[in-house]
């Protein structure tokens, strides 16, 4: 295989939709901390966050944010270091 059809492919593998955080609903946060989390880790804009929020309290779970396996990893574990229950899982 030639060097550039192998970064090529090394590229796109990283760039695919492979993986997602799905955020549960819990009783210990109320909304406005949960919104911050999502603009802050998740790079949700304040509406995004907001719905987010809601449908994880309504439903217990939403997913929050989808991606390479690295970056989806990074966004779960700051979830986690903020206390909130979140899972990373592959993207169907």
């Amino acid at each position: 295989m030639v060097d550039s059809q192998k970064n090529s492919i090394n590229y796109n593998m990283e760039n695919e939709k492979t993986h997602k955080v799905v955020l549960f609903n819990d009783d210990k946060h109320d909304f406005l901390y949960v919104i911050a989390c999502l603009v802050k880790f998740c790079k949700h804009d304040p509406l995004q966050a907001e719905q987010c929020a809601i449908i994880a309290h309504s439903k217990g779970s939403v997913d929050v944010a989808s991606g390479s396996f690295m970056d989806m990893f990074e966004i779960n574990n700051s979830l986690e270091d903020m206390q909130m229950i979140s899972e990373l899982t592959e993207y169907a």
